[in-house]
């Protein structure tokens, strides 16, 4: 227990320093070369041309990363279990949820558009929530995990395409022109849906891309 406890205290320690001589970081913004050096926790590494963040260590990153991913995992099977909608009109009342809404606008010969909402707010975020704990909790004890610089290469190409937020957002627009015929309610699987957004968001943020390939490199020698 003590020997579990340390290695999870040396994973919390400072950005860990690869092996091998000096490395350097581009600027996003406007492409200025900088030395790179490992940083404290809640420290930030600016571009001394324009101002930007190149790169920080933010406060307990895996943890945080590991926990808003897990905790997006939770509030994703309760948005596949709940209804997303409710809709009542003329005496009927119908519940709509996510793999329904998809369903029906397959049967409604819009396949490419269901195959889409399946892809982008089902798949896409199992794909970087799941990928981001198999990656992180491992390193949290100081190990990596088979496969790990894999995924997370699939983690960083998938993540333009989480697009959660773009669906809740034309949901809501959508929301707004059939209140005018039917009586229309957020039921359980949007709200959880809508975290799954801000998790994700916080997964995220959670850790940086350099720090993430550091501990990595670290853990595998």
């Amino acid at each position: 227990m003590i020997k579990g406890f340390s290695r999870t205290w040396r994973a919390m320690l400072p950005w860990p320093r690869p092996r091998g001589g000096t490395r350097y970081s581009a600027c996003h913004f406007c492409d200025t070369l900088h030395e790179f050096a490992p940083l404290e926790e809640d420290m930030a590494a600016r571009c001394t041309r324009c101002g930007a963040v190149i790169y920080q260590n933010r406060p307990a990153s895996l943890a945080r990363a590991t926990a808003f991913s897990l905790a997006a995992l939770l509030l994703m099977a309760l948005g596949h279990v709940f209804p997303f909608l409710t809709m009542d009109a003329a005496a009927m009342r119908r519940e709509l949820t996510l793999a329904g809404a998809a369903t029906a606008l397959i049967d409604e010969n819009a396949p490419i558009l269901g195959l889409s909402v399946i892809l982008f707010t089902m798949v896409t975020p199992v794909v970087l929530a799941g990928g981001m704990i198999y990656v992180c909790l491992p390193l949290m004890f100081g190990r990596a995990a088979p496969g790990a610089e894999f995924t997370a290469k699939w983690m960083s190409r998938s993540e333009p395409w989480n697009m959660v937020e773009v669906f809740l957002l034309g949901v809501i627009v959508s929301l707004l022109k059939l209140a005018k015929v039917a009586e229309v309610g957020f039921g359980i699987g949007f709200w959880s849906f809508a975290g799954v957004m801000l998790c994700m968001a916080g997964a995220v943020a959670g850790i940086d891309r350099d720090e993430l390939w550091d501990r990595l490199e670290v853990a595998r020698s």
